[in-house]
């Protein structure tokens, strides 16, 4: 099986790589092949004898699109995109990167498929970003789409294609809208959701944590073992299963911050959580206020998805995953 990454560099895609490597095969099938793109180069993943291509280059780009395709990857994740708090400043190049690169992707698919059959397997992060206020107090399957962001709406733009050409027969899609990963490891990006993960990590490693907004915010939440477990399930999927609604919204953990903070004393104490100072950002506090707190994700659990049980057990995976098991 030849399996391709798009987003391969950052951090879900580094995971996905290793369980990947671990597992060896998916659905049953060997893994022979890895192509791993991203707008940087990749680095070469250890323990793994098969092929591997590393691809560096712009990914909305249409040719580097083709060139991906035109190596017929049996399946392909797609990871890559422009995050919530650059998006909603930088509006060109969230929709450039965001929009055209799906667009450019299965368009490649498609022209594939009608010269040679050509279909592979194509899993598509998404958000739950793609729902807007009114919220109800937890979001069935069936609410529509309604994004306040200009990421939620190239998120919401990027399903009705995948739904599409699914339908079509050219691709089959799986979308997941994913919950915010949390607790991401590494140095903040530039994502608005980006102290959820902060005001875990940095304390626990004895760094002072910036909270932008009020202790009552609500939202969902998944580890990165978990968003990994997501991606994983969904390539193994029926989708006929999925019938003509390919995107699925994952389970997770509802907390306000207020929780994540009393999770953190329970792991870490009060040191850890004395190193949280309030300091409110009004565009932070925007884009949130326009964020969903939790989703039923019934559909996805009726069809296998797993997520994590407590914002505790969240922390614990952190701490095993990136501390070597060993809490501050």
């Amino acid at each position: 099986m030849h399996i391709a990454i798009i987003g391969a560099a950052g951090m879900v895609g580094r995971k996905l790589t290793n369980r990947l490597i671990a597992d060896g095969a998916l659905n049953g099938k060997a893994i022979e092949r890895l192509t791993l793109a991203d707008v940087v180069a990749a680095a070469t993943p250890a323990g793994f004898d098969g092929q591997v291509d590393i691809e560096a280059g712009d990914f909305s780009d249409a040719a580097e699109i083709q060139k991906l395709v035109d190596i017929r990857p049996d399946v392909i994740f797609h990871l890559a995109a422009i995050v919530s708090g650059e998006a909603e400043v930088d509006f060109e190049k969230g929709y450039r990167i965001n929009m055209d690169g799906m667009r450019a992707l299965l368009e490649a698919i498609r022209h594939a498929h009608i010269a040679d059959g050509y279909k592979p397997r194509l899993v598509f992060t998404s958000s739950i970003a793609v729902f807007g206020p009114p919220f109800p107090a937890s979001i069935p399957d069936d609410f529509a789409p309604t994004p306040a962001t200009s990421y939620g709406t190239q998120k919401a733009i990027c399903e009705l294609l995948l739904a599409d050409y699914s339908r079509k027969g050219f691709v089959e899609g799986v979308g997941i809208r994913l919950p915010t990963i949390c607790v991401r490891p590494g140095k903040p990006n530039r994502a608005a959701s980006g102290f959820f993960s902060g005001i875990i990590r940095e304390p626990l490693n004895g760094i002072e944590a910036i909270l932008p907004v009020a202790d009552t915010v609500r939202h969902w939440h998944a580890s990165p073992r978990s968003a990994v477990g997501f991606l994983i399930h969904a390539a193994s999927l029926d989708t006929a299963k999925l019938g003509n609604r390919p995107n699925l919204s994952m389970p997770g953990v509802s907390a306000t911050v207020a929780d994540e903070i009393e999770a953190l004393r329970a792991v870490a104490g009060e040191k850890a959580v004395n190193l949280i100072r309030r300091e409110p950002d009004e565009l932070v506090m925007r884009i949130v206020s326009g964020w969903a707190e939790q989703c039923n994700a019934t559909r996805a659990k009726e069809l296998g998805f797993k997520a994590d049980n407590s914002f505790e057990d969240i922390i614990r995976v952190y701490i095993e995953d990136e501390m070597g098991g060993i809490g501050g």
